[in-house]
Parts: C-alpha cells; structure tokens; sequence
C-alpha cells in the first residue's frame, strides 16, 4: 500500500466513521490492510478497496473497522476519575433524583470496547446504590467495534482484566474458573450493548436523558471536526447538570466552550 493509497483509504474510513489515522499512523493501518486484503481473496489495494467502496452489505468496511479499533482495557482504568464518580458525583446526582422525584439514573459508556468499563461502573452503582431505597439504574454501552461488543455480551475475562480488582469484589461480582472471570448475570441485566457510530447524527438524536457520559480515551481517534460535532451531540444527550467523563489527556476545553469545568477533590470533571 502506497502513501497515496493510505490517503485514499483513510479518508474514505473518515467519511464513513469520523476516525481519522494520522500520517504516522500508516504502517499501523498497512499492516492490517495488507491482512483484509488476503482474507478477502483481492490481489491488490486497488482490487480491494474498489469492492470495499461498492459494497453494500457494509461488512467489509465494518471488519476493517474491526480490527483498526481493537483496544485492551482493564476493569477500574483510571482509578481517581472512578473515585470521584462513586464518592462525589453519584452523591450529588442522588441528592438531586430526590429533589425531582426521579428514580432513575443513566449512564452512557461510548466506547466501552470489549465491556471493562460498564462493568466496572455498574460495580460502583451497586456498592453505592445499596442502601439507597427506590433508585434504579441503567448503562447504554455503545461501540463502533462489532467484535469487541460481543466479547463484552458474554462478559468474560482473563486475570490481567482484573488485576486492580479488589479481591472482595471478584468474589461478589464474579464467577471463577481455573481460567475465566465471568460477570454475574445481576450485572448485566442492567447494561445494554450494541453498536452505535458516534458521527450518525440520527442515531446519536435518540440519545437522550443521561445523567453522566464517559467517554474516555475515545475522541483522540478523531479530528477537529468530528470531535466538535460529536462533542455537540454528547451535550443534547446529557440532562442539565450532567457530567462528561474524558480520558486524563483529553480536554473538552480544546474542543468546545460549551461544557463547564468543574473541579472536585479527586478530578476535573466537565458538566452541562
């Protein structure tokens, strides 16, 4: 694949998901490229990325999309940001379902890969939410990746995905075999899975109502322009005062004014 090819396909996969792969990003993308274009049974890039624009179905772009987004992630990922979610935010989001006689707290994941991060934030609720009577929650876990979506469906993981877990948690919230981790169906009736590309202005319209968003290391994938507009559509999906969780090298602040930055003792965190 020459440079003027990478060009040719990086600007197609921008169009189509918002993901734009920086120049050095090339033989990153090559590599993988190269492998499509074999498994596809296509002599060259031109053979191949000719029937990848002119596929209807969309599986040839969503496999190639498939394997350029794959990400390990691990359960309870940036520690402090989880701190301030269980400690400072969810008091406040409780204190303020009480005022408004709302019973219901939701979450979206955008970007919840192979599932480490809902589950890690329905953990949180469950701890915190114990003992508080009548408030139910719910976490929409969206992703671009069909694959990794399917890992997280099935919600089963090796050691290392757990290796910041504390131990009392692995018992409660785990089923353990000599080689798995498997999630406890009580936390997964509550979480709902499915792709969702987050530069669909259509589908992302429907989401609406949520009380916190994260979206962590998630936007570093995508330019200027489809940070801002996604940004934009995180802002109608959030309820007045909801809260927006970025990786700790994200700035929303760069993207758009529109977001407040709040700090609190365990992280800045940005608000509507």
């Amino acid at each position: 694949m020459t440079f003027e090819e990478f060009i040719k396909l990086r600007e197609f996969i921008y169009k189509k998901t918002g993901i734009y792969f920086e120049d050095q990003k090339m033989y990153y993308v090559k590599n993988r490229v190269l492998n499509q274009i074999e498994l596809t049974g296509h002599e060259d890039f031109k053979s191949y990325f000719s029937w990848l624009k002119f596929d209807n179905t969309g599986r040839g772009l969503q496999e190639l999309v498939n394997i350029l987004t794959v990400n390990e992630t691990y359960f309870f990922r940036e520690y402090y940001q989880l701190k301030c979610f269980a400690e400072e935010i969810l008091p406040e989001i409780v204190e303020r379902k009480k005022k408004e006689n709302d019973k219901e707290i939701k979450i979206w994941s955008a970007g919840c890969s192979t599932g480490e991060e809902p589950y890690t934030l329905a953990i949180i609720l469950e701890e915190v939410l114990e003992y508080i009577h009548g408030i139910k929650w719910e976490i929409y876990a969206t992703d671009l990746n069909t694959d990794v979506l399917k890992k997280a469906e099935r919600g089963l993981y090796l050691e290392r995905s757990l290796r910041v877990v504390p131990e009392e948690y692995k018992k409660r919230y785990f089923y353990h075999n000599d080689q798995y981790y498997e999630v406890i169906p009580k936390l997964k009736k509550n979480i709902a899975f499915f792709q969702l590309n987050l530069i669909d202005k259509t589908e992302m319209q429907k989401m609406r109502n949520f009380d916190v968003i994260f979206c962590r290391n998630v936007l570093i994938y995508f330019d200027d322009i489809s940070r801002r507009q996604v940004a934009n559509y995180f802002y109608e999906a959030l309820l007045d005062g909801g809260y927006i969780f970025l990786g700790h090298s994200e700035s929303m602040s760069r993207i758009t004014p529109i977001f407040k930055l709040r700090k609190y003792k365990n992280a800045y965190i940005y608000t509507k």
